[in-house]
């Protein structure tokens, strides 16, 4: 019988405990997502009670992750539904206990301040737009963050990262980016500002219901 209290899983052909990028960037897009509606609430309603659910939420899925087994963590379960009918990606589990140490580290301060005390301030804001960074190259990218700071804390050198960015290995041809790529790139960065600029006070004005279908007072 498998232990319940462990980390990372047994895989045949791999030496250390992995765990299944997939199902985890699935969790960081759920968490991502809840995060940033939350934030929503705040930002346009002064509307706390949504974070405060979810910061909780967020903390115990994350202590069971780290101090349980990623196994029984809830949104790690959900992803795992969302990608069950994808190919695994194996990832060492150790650089992934480290990233999630710095989670549960970041939500339990904001439990402290944002439930306990319930209290706001700039520290809870700024832990809130680290959250949504890390889950968003996470969920978006393929990027663990956390997972770049372990390397200056550890000596060893992590095993199975994501994409392979461990393993040192020239690019092939597909991923390299020419002059005339990074050009397209700053010239539509330009476009956008260009746009801004002499469309802004048309992009401004409210659209009207075109078959009047919201009544007149949706043009008012």
């Amino acid at each position: 019988m498998k232990k319940v209290v462990q980390f990372g899983e047994s895989v045949e052909g791999y030496n250390i405990p992995v765990l299944n990028e997939r199902e985890i960037r699935a969790s960081a897009g759920i968490l991502f997502l809840g995060l940033l509606i939350s934030f929503m609430q705040i930002m346009y309603k002064e509307d706390f009670l949504l974070i405060k659910y979810f910061i909780t939420i967020f903390l115990t899925d994350f202590f069971i992750r780290v101090f349980i087994n990623p196994k029984y963590s809830p949104t790690l379960i959900i992803g795992r539904l969302i990608v069950r009918n994808q190919t695994p990606e194996y990832v060492g589990a150790q650089q992934k206990k480290f990233a999630w140490i710095i989670g549960l580290i970041l939500s339990a301060t904001m439990f402290t301040f944002m439930v306990v005390v319930n209290a706001f301030s700039p520290i809870t804001g700024i832990v809130c737009l680290i959250c949504l960074f890390f889950t968003f190259f996470e969920s978006v990218f393929g990027i663990c963050l956390g997972c770049k700071v372990y390397k200056l804390f550890y000596k060893e050198k992590a095993q199975y990262c994501p994409g392979e960015v461990c393993d040192v290995k020239s690019k092939q041809d597909i991923q390299k980016t020419s002059k005339v790529q990074l050009l397209i790139v700053f010239g539509f960065i330009a476009y956008v500002f260009l746009a801004a600029f002499l469309f802004n006070d048309e992009f401004s004005k409210k659209p009207y219901d075109l078959f009047g279908i919201y009544g007149t007072a949706s043009t008012k």
